[in-house]
Order: C-alpha cells, then sequence, then structure tokens
C-alpha cells in the first residue's frame, strides 16, 4: 500500500483564522510564516498593523550593526505590505535620528494610516516630517522624544481621538492650536514639558493627563472632562508665579469642568531632587 499523506491543515485553515493568529504574532514571527508553505507565503503581508521593536532583530554589542538590520527589516515589510495600514508602531532605542524613517512616514501617509505611535530612545530628537500632517485618517498619536512643528497650512486631525506627546518640542501656540483643531478628541497626555502656559479648549475630551513644568493650565472648553491626572514639577520661578496670579485660581479651574469625577494632583519641588511636598489626592464629584 502506498504512504497515506496526511492532511494539510495549516494550508485548509479558513482566512479569518489565518489573520487572527498573525494579528498575535510579533511582527518577526509573523514574517516566517512563509515557510510554512505556499498558501502562506507572504499571508502576512496584508496585516493592518504593524508594531516593530529591537525584537524584530538579533541583538548584539555592535549598535551600527543592529541599526541597520532593524532598518532593512522595516524597510522590507513595508516594500511587501499589500493594502492599508491602520497601524504603525515603532518602539526603539536605536534610530533616534535616522533618515529612513522620514520615508516610512511618508509611505504611511498613503496607506490610510489611523493609528501611529513613535516611541524613539535617547539621544537628539527627531524632527517630524511634513507628511505626517497628511495622515487624515489618524485616530491615535503617540509621539516620544520628538521635534513637532505643523506646517501654516495644516487644518488639524479632524478624526483623531487620542493625543499623546511625551518629552516633544513644540511651541505652546502649536500644542494648543492642534488640540483645538481635532473636534472628536477624548483623551489627551502631555509630559515633560518645560515652563508651558497652556489653554485647553477640546470639546469632547473626557481624559485629561498632564505632567511637567506647567506656569499655567486654563481649560476653557472642556464640558465633557470626566477624568484628570495633573503632576506639577515646581521650580522657585513657578511657584512665585502661582503665587501671584489671580489666573491660577483653583476654585475657578475646577468651576470649568463641570462633570469632572475623578481627579488626581501631585506636585513636586525639583529644587531638592524632585522631592514631593504635595499630594491633592482623590477628588471624587457627584
Amino acid at each position: 500500500m502506498g504512504d497515506v499523506l496526511a492532511p494539510d491543515l495549516i494550508s485548509d485553515l479558513p482566512q479569518s483564522i489565518v489573520e487572527s493568529i498573525l494579528t498575535r504574532l510579533p511582527i518577526r514571527d509573523a514574517v516566517r510564516t512563509s515557510i510554512l508553505s505556499s498558501r502562506w507565503r507572504y499571508k502576512w503581508a496584508t496585516l493592518t498593523q504593524l508594531v516593530f521593536d529591537e525584537k524584530c532583530v538579533i541583538l548584539s554589542n555592535d549598535r551600527c550593526k543592529v541599526e541597520d538590520s532593524l532598518v532593512k527589516f522595516i524597510t522590507r515589510t513595508l516594500f511587501l505590505h499589500q493594502g492599508p495600514i491602520h497601524k504603525f508602531q515603532l518602539t526603539t532605542l536605536h534610530l533616534q535620528s535616522c533618515p529612513d524613517i522620514d520615508q516610512w512616514l511618508l509611505f504611511l501617509s498613503r496607506n490610510d494610516i489611523k493609528e501611529l505611535v513613535l516611541e524613539l530612545g535617547e539621544g537628539e530628537w527627531f524632527r517630524v516630517p511634513s507628511c505626517l500632517f497628511n495622515c487624515k485618517k489618524l485616530t491615535r498619536l503617540d509621539l516620544f522624544r520628538c521635534e513637532f512643528d505643523p506646517p501654516p497650512s495644516f487644518k488639524g486631525f479632524l478624526y483623531l481621538k487620542s493625543l499623546n506627546l511625551h518629552q516633544v518640542l513644540v511651541s505652546p501656540e502649536a500644542i494648543e492650536s492642534l488640540i483645538s483643531s481635532c473636534p472628536l478628541l477624548d483623551s489627551l497626555a502631555l509630559s515633560y514639558f518645560d515652563s508651558l502656559a497652556l489653554t485647553i479648549r477640546a470639546p469632547n475630551l473626557k481624559y485629561l493627563c498632564l505632567e511637567g513644568e506647567f506656569k499655567d493650565i486654563c481649560l476653557e472648553n472642556t464640558p465633557l472632562l470626566v477624568a484628570m491626572s495633573v503632576a506639577m514639577y515646581m521650580t522657585d520661578d513657578i511657584a512665585e508665579h502661582f503665587e501671584q496670579s489671580s489666573s491660577c485660581n483653583f476654585n475657578r479651574f475646577l468651576g470649568s469642568v463641570p462633570r469632572l469625577e475623578r481627579l488626581i494632583g501631585h506636585i513636586y519641588f525639583t529644587k531638592v531632587k524632585l522631592c514631593r511636598i504635595s499630594t491633592f489626592g482623590l477628588l471624587k464629584f457627584i
């Protein structure tokens, strides 16, 4: 009797299950599934969510080698990709000011990107290219250690719901303009800003997280805000400004958020190694 071939269960899996498997794998492993069978070859290339980090390549003590391998892997992945990319996340300590990132963002701006996360490591700030502001369908934008300068022609992200800026070099006017030009924004996080006076106008904002040296915080149009966390680092100059400025009246500040349910506040005095000197604690509003 001839040998009876076992059924090829992997190749005959329904497309929905194949997609479910691929989305749960790290991108490096998803790409490797091409070797399973001819029907799996480049199945990963239609993934709509791409998450890259150092685990995509073999790590070594040679920094240049790691950077080169990571750039080649991401570039090849995008080159072979087919269809829309809804989420692109890059978390790395190795590509602080890599010019290839500009090309990747240009590619993404033409592929209906909806969620963009750039978490770049220590070193030189990455200057966000102008093509980012052409990503009209963005719903989430997270930037870490970037330089952010919207062009004068920029009219806002009309679908953006979540904005997270961490150690971002940007003018106060640009932040305020960005926030007010995102009509659907409901979650905002700003952290590690220095001596920032900020007026927030966001009629659909529900969740707000602020951390850094803020000279003034004015909530001018935030009627739906329900939760807020504020961690302020106080220098002597900022503390003196708060004592003298009537615009920093805490009661008036709370009066502009009628639906606020949860407030967490911390103040850190930076003169003595960021020792905490005061805590507002947790307040509940009914």
